[in-house]
């Protein structure tokens, strides 16, 4: 199977990368820590995730993310989507995270997710785990400014704008760099279809 395939497996799979399911319904501008927590968990635990954050500190990372969420919730004003406020808050956490991290010299958990449920196949597990690792190595070649905006617009869709006051960066900017992000994907993506062809040789 190719690269490119790998990835649709896992960017169409988005439940794969993570534990809970999401819920459907639609979150009102204010609402109970309870509400939040339970239909955005799986959003804030494979935000996490997809910004760098290895297996082994996950767990940790997403407990201090709704830490700050429950002492903050109140302060919510509906300015921009529930989802964008709660990924500014995992992202500065995350970020964190991340340079504590680097300053230990430790890279964590380098096991590729196999996170799916018992409905499909293990033919289709091993599929998806494997597509969930090619995006999460790609992802990893990306720098942290690129990595950051690639995931807010392409993975998770938030608006541009949005994601430029997440950023705290100018819309222009947002785009130059959501711009870049595409670009060092797709350059990415061919090296791994390249090595997948040598493989199959």
């Amino acid at each position: 199977m190719s690269a490119s395939t790998h990835l649709r497996i896992a960017v169409e799979s988005m439940d794969v990368e993570a534990r809970p399911k999401e819920a459907p319904r639609a979150l009102p501008v204010i609402a109970s820590f309870d509400d939040v927590y339970r239909d955005e968990l799986a959003f804030v635990w494979r935000s996490a995730r997809r910004l760098g954050v290895r297996e082994a500190a996950l767990d940790d990372v997403v407990q201090e993310v709704f830490v700050v969420v429950h002492r903050r919730l109140e302060t919510f004003e509906g300015r921009s989507s529930l989802r964008t406020w709660l990924f500014g808050i995992t992202l500065r956490i995350v970020r964190d995270h991340l340079r504590a991290v680097r300053r230990r010299g430790t890279a964590g958990d380098d096991e590729p997710d196999a996170l799916g449920t018992t409905d499909p196949s293990p033919c289709d597990l091993a599929e998806r785990s494997e597509a969930v690792r090619i995006l999460h190595a790609i992802l990893d070649e990306l720098d942290d400014e690129k990595r950051e905006v690639f995931v807010m617009a392409e993975l998770e869709e938030l608006p541009v704008p949005e994601i430029a006051g997440v950023l705290a960066i100018n819309l222009n900017t947002a785009y130059a760099r959501l711009r870049l992000a595409r670009q060092a994907f797709e350059q990415a993506l061919a090296r791994h279809r390249a090595r997948d062809v040598w493989r199959i040789r």
